[in-house]
């Protein structure tokens, strides 16, 4: 349930160390505590202050009652889907979430007993199918097409059913949309990507109540998908310039999508904000921007690795959401595990790309751009 007040000022201010007054959160760089002095914490792998920092912060963005945090954003995933999960669950999933997302409750639940299932693309049959589901997992902007899932009818429905709606929001960012104000239960980020914003830590965060958070928190302590405070530390630093890291990506990404159409040699230009995308009533009724990812298809000639090498300030990467602008060449990347044939369902071909936006200034992204047809 959201809660009532969703003003957040900007940058967040941390807690304040109470012996030294230190302004920036300190690293708590220790494996225990002195008891029973340190009581509460205890041992790291359940408990660190600077990683508990990092999840009251997450807790404030994302506008729930608290939140955990992970050693990466599949930690995040699994551990939360392992402690909602029982045997002859029905886990509702797109086809066109992160693929290693889509193998763990295809080929790994299943193997417990969990019943997987995937609905044909689009918002329609996802909403039908979750009104049968006991959780739905849905990533709020695809992972690299870019569809645009309706959040709020998609809770209704599986809420129907007294099921649980879990919402990656990687993506979008809880600058550009909060999941949680819309009905979702638990929010997953992937805090290496724009959260952090710097491509220098692993992490991911799950925020909802208390009560579901106190199951998936147990759940991490166990499994030992625990966060480390340096990581905390780093994370807590990116999240001061979030806001105004995502304002220029959203602009500038909007920018690049709008041209590259304009532009001989790229095609089926996907990117929310744009009119002719397949979910553009929803992306402007729910985003207040429309992200740093725009997804487009170029002819290449050979290699992509040497197609993507050809350009000086773009960087060939498997990843995103850093303040440097990467790109990657899913069916050979992020979708590599994927069959040809789920890859063709999904619209991912040879000459498919993703481009993550960074703060470099849009005109230089666009050339540099161009240097991959030529």
């Amino acid at each position: 349930m959201a809660l009532i007040s969703r003003k957040i000022e900007f940058p967040i201010k941390e807690s304040v160390d109470p012996n030294t007054g230190s302004l920036s959160f300190p690293i708590h760089q220790t494996s225990a505590f002195l008891m029973p002095e340190g009581e509460r914490y205890r041992y790291s792998r359940e408990l660190n202050p600077t990683v508990e920092e990092l999840g009251r912060i997450i807790a404030l963005l994302e506008n729930t009652e608290t939140a955990t945090c992970f050693a990466s954003g599949m930690g995040a995933i699994s551990t939360t889907l392992l402690a909602l999960c029982r045997p002859n669950s029905k886990v509702l999933i797109h086809k066109d979430t992160f693929a290693r997302t889509y193998k763990f409750v295809t080929e790994f639940l299943v193997k417990w007993g969990v019943k997987a299932i995937v609905p044909e693309l689009g918002n329609e049959a996802f909403v039908r199918e979750a009104k049968k589901a006991d959780i739905v997992f849905l990533e709020s902007l695809t992972n690299p097409i870019l569809r645009v899932y309706d959040v709020e009818a998609v809770a209704k429905a599986v809420h129907s059913n007294n099921g649980l709606l879990v919402v990656d929001e990687t993506f979008a960012t809880p600058i550009n949309q909060c999941s949680s104000d819309l009905g979702a239960d638990v929010v997953i980020q992937s805090l290496s990507k724009f959260i952090s914003g710097h491509n220098d830590v692993i992490g991911g965060s799950a925020a909802g109540s208390k009560h579901l958070m106190e199951k998936i928190d147990n759940f991490r302590r166990t499994l030992g998908t625990t966060m480390d405070p340096n990581t905390a530390f780093l994370t807590l630093r990116g999240i001061k310039t979030l806001k105004t890291r995502m304002s220029q990506i959203n602009r500038s990404a909007m920018d690049i999508a709008e041209n590259l159409g304009k532009i001989e040699g790229f095609s089926n230009i996907l990117y929310p904000g744009l009119m002719n995308h397949p979910d553009r009533e929803i992306s402007s009724r729910n985003l207040k921007g429309y992200g740093g990812v725009v997804t487009f298809d170029i002819h290449i000639q050979g290699d992509p690795l040497g197609a993507m090498k050809k350009m000086s300030i773009i960087t060939p990467a498997n990843t995103l959401g850093g303040v440097n602008s990467t790109i990657s060449h899913p069916s050979t990347m992020s979708h590599r595990s994927l069959s040809q044939e789920e890859k063709k369902a999904l619209g991912i071909s040879h000459e498919t790309f993703r481009l993550s936006v960074g703060l470099e200034e849009p005109e230089d992204l666009i050339k540099d751009l161009k240097k991959m047809i030529h």
